[in-house]
């Protein structure tokens, strides 16, 4: 059960799954994404069913009067992330996420990672969040658009060297080398540690070198969703922006 109006309706929109029907709180007013999802729903033939706001408070605190019930995430692999960027004809950027514990944080760098353009996100298949109900309203559905793999970090690490990546790993620590001077534009994969533990030993072993982000004030360091999303927009920066808007809110042909 997926909820929320902007969760369902980029369920919809990306298409990548089955959507098995929705229903929707009695009263709720169709305005914005809640309204495009219904007929978005309309057209695909989804069934749409009218229930009880009790209904869906048994399933969500913050429904936002609408829940979908969906098939499961369907992840990726690393090789389907690398021919994203080889059809694109882009330089590969490709985000790794080492343990990440909480689904916010999750959401959050996966929704980061969307708007910058990442060609995919790895994440390891135990020890971390996967794609949940929370996630996908944390990333307000951006999950729906990206190639996630859920594959052992070491060896995908290597699987991109082997392609051709360097592998950067975020970390806040005297050996690391200050973003500004790091090379961010060639083909990447980024490494973001988990909540307090940061990178695992192996993991960090291999990555190619370390950045960390400058910092002046008396806080040690910054929420990893924080300085992940910090460092994707530094890579992105590096690459001139590619693919940018020229409006704010006009659609990607890459989402449609």
């Amino acid at each position: 059960m997926i909820c929320g109006r902007n969760a369902v309706y980029e369920i919809i929109r990306a298409g990548r799954r089955p959507v098995h029907r929705l229903q929707l709180a009695k009263g709720v007013q169709p305005r914005g994404n809640l309204g495009r999802a219904l007929g978005l729903a309309a057209s695909r033939g989804i069934p749409i069913e009218t229930v009880g706001r009790a209904v869906l408070d048994r399933i969500a605190d913050n429904h936002q009067g609408i829940a979908a019930t969906v098939e499961s995430y369907p992840y990726s692999t690393v090789a389907e992330i690398l021919e994203r960027a080889a059809s694109r004809q882009e330089r590969p950027l490709v985000l790794l996420l080492d343990a990440l514990q909480d689904p916010q944080n999750l959401g959050t760098l996966l929704r980061t990672g969307e708007a910058v353009g990442v060609h995919g996100v790895i994440i390891p298949p135990r020890q971390s969040a996967g794609v949940t109900q929370a996630v996908v309203s944390a990333s307000a559905g951006a999950c729906e658009h990206l190639l996630i793999a859920a594959e052992n970090l070491s060896r995908a690490i290597q699987t991109l060297k082997q392609a051709g990546l360097w592998i950067v790993g975020l970390e806040n620590s005297p050996g690391a080398a200050p973003m500004d001077e790091a090379d961010l534009g060639g083909p990447l994969g980024l490494v973001v540690g988990s909540e307090g533990a940061g990178m695992r030993r192996l993991v960090r072993e291999g990555c190619d070198y370390l950045v960390r982000l400058p910092m002046r004030g008396r806080v040690e360091s910054l929420n990893a969703a924080v300085a992940g999303s910090l460092a994707l927009y530094a890579a992105w920066r590096a690459r001139g922006y590619a693919g940018a808007f020229s409006c704010p809110g006009e659609a990607s042909p890459a989402a449609e």
